[in-house]
């Protein structure tokens, strides 16, 4: 269902957020991540003044992982920022991500090594997605979804319970998974 039409309005500024996840040679995978932000109008910063329809940011944020999810190496590079010269030197910090797992404890981790004056507060942001984007990548490649599969399954599907729309005891899990399907605990 799609939004409900707005009222009339003006666009002033574009946030994009782009991730392409690459199966490498090697048998690693990487994540190449982009943050763009545009305004509409001239902007005037303290650097200068940015003409609208030019990158206020224009970050990227490549980590690398393995088939456990964790992260073997990482690489940030700041193409357009509000402070020239100051901005665009904190990419070689994010090398501080190899050794995290995407699974476990990722987003406490990069806030530990990353947050605040410790890296740039979008491209941080930015990294808070490749967990999710990680799992979409792999699904039906490295972690079989087993979708199609009907009830002949022989473990419980990992997607189940990972979200509202694929709860235990939900319609769709009974629709697609019966075999996996949970009583609603009764009251």
């Amino acid at each position: 269902m799609p939004l409900s039409p707005p009222v009339p309005r003006a666009l002033r500024h574009t946030r994009a957020i782009q991730v392409e996840a690459f199966k490498r040679d090697d048998g690693l995978w990487d994540l190449d991540a982009r943050l763009t932000d545009v305004k509409v109008n001239d902007v005037t910063l303290a650097s200068g003044v940015r003409a609208g329809g030019t990158p206020l940011h224009e970050l990227n944020l490549r980590i690398t992982i393995d088939l456990e999810l964790t992260i073997v190496d990482a690489e940030a590079a700041s193409d357009a920022v509000p402070y020239p010269g100051y901005c665009d030197v904190i990419g070689p910090a994010y090398k501080q991500l190899a050794g995290l797992s995407l699974m476990k404890g990722f987003r406490a981790g990069l806030k530990e090594r990353l947050s605040g004056v410790l890296g740039c507060t979008h491209l941080t942001e930015l990294a808070q997605v490749l967990p999710t984007a990680a799992i979409q990548a792999f699904a039906n490649d490295v972690i079989k979804t087993r979708d199609g599969a009907g009830d002949l399954l022989p473990h419980r599907p990992f997607q189940i319970d990972k979200c509202h729309g694929l709860r235990a005891d939900g319609p769709a899990v009974a629709m697609y998974y019966p075999r996996w399907v949970a009583k609603a605990a009764s009251s």
